[in-house]
């Protein structure tokens, strides 16, 4: 069976890059195609697969200020040679399912979320760019524009599937589409839970405006109390000037650190509104409990108390009221790691490859 795999850009490593490192698990010959590809921002585990880019890497700064090139991108996905090929799975946040395949081609979409800045936020996602407001409007006519490609690229794949009920929803009203849940890959067996815990509270991940960190970094700063923080990102900057002395920045951490980080951690706080939340999931598969904030994900991942609470507004003043009512105690280690095994690669991999196998069997069926 020849395979192709299509994920939108290899130029972070974050939870969408987990998923398409669990595909090359399932499917190791498979070429790879994306738009860019920055290897010094991309997970070095991708170094030996056949990446095939799109023609906007060969563009001047391609790789590394490939936002620029947003109107190109409908264009460069389209341009994917994948005659020939059985099966396609794209993994996809925004460009990646709009491949267009052969009539005999099963394409199967894993959907971390309709393009957020097209549909869920594209209002705060204009309000925020560094444009004089003319520049904004034209950038609002070039997102309507890609708007329409979007809708229209969501009806090529074959079969959707969603990485949590909040995306089912989306897809639903967004795409008009039927699809199937399947949650992503978490790699729960590199943590377990630690004989001893610290005396500090741990967030983290990509360093960007709507995971909300500034929400812990108040919290924080008025209850005084030790906070780490791993990872980087754009808005790093921003948020240690915020900080007081008790907040501390690691930066990007080792994953053969990260399992150190996490289990000794009084509790992980988790202030964002995810699709899904892996970093949610790595610390309860590391024994320690969750303080999130009760909206996306993380009320699919997180079991009230058993591996976390929940917290009602997103607002500091809610997360440090819940931080003081929080009794560590309670929690046993062994129970959130059992409930995170849920989550592992292993499952992944085997509800994967199942679905795949009955699809491509339906999808022949019809087209023959």
């Amino acid at each position: 069976m020849k395979v192709a795999l299509i994920h939108d850009h290899l130029a972070q490593d974050g939870g969408a890059e987990r998923v398409v490192q669990a595909f090359r698990k399932l499917y190791p010959d498979a070429p790879l195609f994306v738009l860019v590809h920055n290897p010094k921002r991309a997970h070095p585990s991708f170094r030996d697969a056949d990446i095939r880019t799109s023609f906007i890497q060969r563009l001047p700064y391609g790789s590394r200020l490939y936002q620029w090139y947003l109107n190109l991108m409908p264009t460069a996905v389209e341009r994917y040679d994948l005659s020939g090929y059985d099966l396609v799975v794209s993994s996809a946040s925004s460009f990646a399912k709009g491949v267009i395949t052969d009539p005999c081609t099963t394409h199967i979409s894993y959907i971390h979320s309709p393009t957020r800045y097209l549909w869920s936020d594209t209002i705060q996602y204009v309000n925020d760019l560094p444009y004089p407001r003319p520049l904004k409007a034209i950038a609002s006519q070039a997102l309507n524009r890609i708007r329409m490609w979007d809708r229209i690229a969501a009806e090529r794949p074959d079969y959707l599937i969603a990485n949590s009920r909040l995306v089912q929803e989306r897809i639903t009203k967004y795409y008009r589409r039927p699809s199937t849940v399947m949650y992503p890959p978490v790699e729960t067996q590199r943590f377990s839970p630690s004989p001893t815990i610290g005396n500090y509270y741990l967030t983290g991940g990509r360093l960007v405006p709507y995971k909300r960190f500034d929400i812990a970094i108040q919290a924080f700063n008025k209850l005084g109390l030790p906070l780490k923080i791993y990872g980087s990102g754009p808005l790093e900057k921003t948020l240690r000037a915020m900080a007081k002395p008790n907040i501390e920045f690691l930066g990007r951490v080792p994953d053969d650190q990260m399992n150190d980080l996490y289990s000794k951690a009084i509790a992980f706080i988790n202030p964002q509104v995810e699709d899904f939340g892996i970093t949610v999931v790595e610390a309860m598969a590391a024994g320690r409990p969750v303080i999130a904030y009760g909206a996306g994900g993380a009320l699919e991942t997180v079991n009230p108390n058993v591996s976390g609470v929940f917290f009602e507004d997103q607002e500091w003043e809610s997360l440090a009221d819940t931080v003081l009512r929080f009794k560590p105690e309670t929690f046993d280690p062994l129970k959130i790691r059992a409930w995170a095994d849920q989550f592992s690669v292993e499952r992944f991999l085997r509800e994967f490859s199942t679905y795949a196998e009955k699809a491509r069997q339906e999808h022949q069926s019809s087209v023959h």
